[in-house]
């Protein structure tokens, strides 16, 4: 069965990229405390505002340009840390998180859709090949390059050759499929 592969890759794959949810979680223990410290000084902020920037409400003393400066400066970094956390988060959910749940879902598909297509057995392997090497080729790199941080990652990422390989794949196997689709398995 040619398609076995491709079930097979497709689920320890999906283990993978699903094991990535946990970070995440862990990451979010991050940026809760960076939106805690961010609640606290844009509030002292809002304080001052809400005085019209005259006085200190602890001290009631007029206010200095410097200390509405290091009210303001400490706002400012403590929304810029909350946002450096999301972005971290981000990262990774919007790139092998994502992608590497649905490309494994793909090749678990493609693989039983092979099992049940009639076509030239070098045909088929080629197919499912195309689909193993897109996917570690596209989210395989993102999971190195965003999880790992590892710079070559990137680079070869950049060329586009595993969403290509995908996308040729998906034009190779709706062709196959209107020709030789059968409702019952196929015996290679």
């Amino acid at each position: 069965m040619v398609g076995k592969k491709n079930v097979v890759f497709g689920f320890l794959f999906l283990a993978t990229a699903a094991a990535l949810g946990p970070l995440m979680v862990m990451m979010y223990e991050n940026w809760g405390a960076a939106n805690g410290e961010k609640q606290i000084v844009v509030g002292q902020l809002q304080e001052l505002k809400a005085g019209d920037f005259a006085e200190d409400p602890e001290t009631l003393e007029d206010l200095t340009a410097r200390q509405l400066a290091i009210v303001n400066a400490e706002a400012i970094l403590a929304m810029n840390k909350v946002a450096a956390n999301e972005f971290g988060i981000d990262f990774i959910k919007g790139g092998p998180h994502a992608h590497g749940n649905l490309e494994a879902l793909l090749n678990i598909v493609v693989g039983i859709v092979l099992c049940f297509i009639a076509a030239p057995l070098r045909l088929k392997q080629a197919v499912s090949l195309m689909f193993i090497m897109g996917t570690l080729l596209h989210s395989g790199l993102l999971y190195l390059d965003r999880v790992f941080m590892l710079p070559w990652a990137n680079k070869l990422l950049s060329t586009g050759v595993g969403p290509v390989l995908i996308l040729l794949g998906l034009v190779l196997m709706g062709a196959i499929a209107a020709k030789g689709f059968r409702g019952e398995f196929v015996k290679d």
